[in-house]
């Protein structure tokens, strides 16, 4: 414990409040389409996936592992670079809350991390092969996979059900939502649970509390886990509304196409390594559904506008995390502090305009616009 100084403790901390924003960023990937048709209420929703995904955060680390001693050089990150990263990612994920954006954490958290390490490790810091092979390369691959997948899953879904009584075939596909919507939420923690376990076994490595190409202990996996579940708890209504209403008309044989296509993608990738975007892979499987069915409308400026969110996510946390690098690396402390202070300042304001016009449990489904002007409803929930 000699190893774990207020630096090291305040990063932990950071790390687990970005896995909390983590949970109510994406509890649309695993539940939106369920409660857009009806198959599960809201809040039971957000309940099952809270607890499955701190069940699926003990399935596995490979992920863990791809993020602690892979796309950067754990031998040059110090705390302080891991800490500006982290900022840089939270900030971007609660923006994109705010907008109703499913864009992707995990590639918040990574170019966060990427540009807080090039700036204050230099470009040899960042492995950049890695991030090619373990993120980038995913990114584009597995949301058109995802899509493809539920395309074809959707098409069958309905000609196998073409002459049977809609009421049946629209109870029968609910009940498997339930079980295909757990499915995703238990893939979810599994994946994303275990990016913020490899960014706090970084921390660990870097300050001498553990080994090189160590794992990270049971007491990482297990807050991990606990965090991400109690964000996914919390909601998300706003991510939710966009990808149960916004992309397209969902109905329960497109969910069940979608969530099972979702859980098959992101299992696969997380037992093989790959930091993928479960937003992305949910997104391209609703996609892939609204597509699979005849009729069915697709809302393509809502779709053009997630990718411009995907293609400057990178970027814009690599950004953030950058300057968050270099006051952390020349201010020390105080420098430290600043960041701190000025990252709560802008977090509290991002909550406090999206409180204007509240998404919650009651109204997720009302429409499929996500606004942050106007008036504040007489009526106004639990916003999240």
């Amino acid at each position: 414990m000699d190893h774990i100084t207020f630096l090291v403790a305040v990063v932990i901390v950071t790390a687990l409040a970005f896995d909390f924003t983590n949970g109510f960023h994406d509890t649309a990937n695993a539940m939106a389409t369920s409660i857009a048709t009806g198959a599960l209420r809201p809040r039971t929703a957000v309940l099952i996936s809270g607890v499955l995904n701190v069940v699926g955060a003990f399935l596995s680390t490979e992920v863990a592992k791809t993020i602690s001693g892979g796309i950067v050089d754990d031998t040059l990150v110090t705390p302080g670079m891991i800490f500006a990263g982290l900022v840089g990612a939270i900030l971007w994920n609660l923006l994109t809350w705010l907008l109703g954006l499913p864009s992707s954490s995990s590639h918040a958290l990574f170019g966060g991390l990427v540009g807080a390490v090039w700036v204050g490790a230099g470009s040899h810091g960042v492995n950049f092969d890695k991030v090619v092979e373990k993120v980038l390369i995913p990114a584009v691959a597995s949301p058109l996979v995802a899509g493809v997948a539920a395309l074809i899953a959707t098409y069958f879904a309905y000609r196998l059900t073409a002459r049977a009584r809609e009421a049946s075939v629209t109870k029968g596909f609910r009940l498997g939502q339930i079980a295909s919507a757990s499915l995703v939420s238990l893939a979810h923690g599994t994946n994303d649970a275990q990016k913020t376990m490899g960014v706090i076994t970084l921390t660990l490595i870097s300050a001498g509390a553990l080994g090189h190409d160590a794992g990270p202990p049971l007491w990482v996996i297990a807050s991990a886990g606990l965090a991400i579940g109690l964000g996914t708890y919390l909601g998300g209504w706003r991510i939710i509304r966009t990808m149960g209403k916004g992309l397209t008309e969902i109905q329960s044989p497109q969910g069940f196409a979608a969530e099972t296509a979702s859980t098959t993608v992101i299992l696969t990738s997380a037992h093989l390594g790959f930091a993928l975007s479960t937003t992305q892979v949910a997104s391209g499987s609703i996609l892939g559904a609204g597509l699979g069915r005849r009729l069915a409308e697709v809302r393509w400026g809502v779709a053009g506008r997630m990718v411009v969110a995907w293609l400057i996510t990178l970027p814009a946390a690599a950004l953030v995390g950058g300057l968050s690098a270099s006051v952390v690396t020349h201010g020390g402390t105080v420098g430290t502090v600043v960041v701190a202070l000025a990252g709560v300042a802008v977090a509290a304001s991002i909550v406090a305009v999206a409180r204007r016009n509240p998404v919650h449990a009651n109204n997720v489904n009302d429409n499929h616009e996500v606004t942050v002007r106007g008036a504040q409803p007489a009526n106004v929930g639990a916003a999240a």
